[in-house]
């Protein structure tokens, strides 16, 4: 499978984008990603950590995760 990441401006309209986006033929499915937004970091961490997950090796993910909510929370205050 192929990806196509489109970055978009602050006020730009992103579910009309998505949309657009989906009258195009062979595009199966349109995600909406916001960097500032920690869930969609947790979200990249687990993908990438999937294998190590099959492998059993679940401290990288911990750290992952930790390390992500920490620097959120520093972000904060």
């Amino acid at each position: 499978m192929k990806y196509l990441k489109i970055n978009i401006e602050e006020n730009a309209d992103a579910e009309k984008l998505k949309e657009l986006l989906f009258q195009v033929k062979g595009v199966s499915s349109v995600e909406i990603i916001d960097d500032e937004n920690p869930e969609s970091e947790l979200k990249k961490a687990f993908n990438k950590t999937k294998e190590q997950f099959k492998k059993g090796d679940y401290e990288t993910v911990v750290n992952d995760i930790f390390d992500i909510l920490t620097k959120n929370n520093s972000k904060n205050k």
